[in-house]
């Protein structure tokens, strides 16, 4: 089974790229409706069993709080966030966690991860 992401706005169109470069079934929230409410960002990654990459602390809040469902998250949480940051962090969560991010939600630092 292939992993298959969806990079929220917040995350930029570069780590996207690098995804499908990468050969991995990514496609950005840039490229279906910029603007799109958290809410249907989430649904829209359920709906298609996406993991979503986002740096937005609100999908923690719908998730936790709320206890909407979701197929996998990897919150970025970087000190300093920059897009080649955010590819390499990135990378090295799917590299090492690979299928078990389905369901998950990681939050994802320079310093490390915690998985939720």
């Amino acid at each position: 089974m292939t992993l298959k992401f969806l990079t929220d706005e917040s995350t930029g169109i570069k780590l996207t790229h690098a995804l499908t470069s990468s050969n991995f079934d990514c496609f950005s929230v840039i490229d279906i409706k910029p603007g799109m409410k958290d809410i249907d960002v989430l649904n829209t990654a359920v709906r298609e069993k996406r993991i979503l990459i986002t740096n937005d602390k609100d999908f923690g809040e719908l998730i936790h709080r709320q206890k909407l469902s979701h197929h996998g998250v990897i919150l970025l949480r970087l000190e300093e966030d920059t897009p080649s940051k955010r590819i390499k962090i990135v990378k090295n969560v799917i590299d090492r966690f690979g299928e078990s991010l389905k369901g998950k939600f990681f939050v994802a630092s320079e310093k490390g991860f915690r998985i939720r």
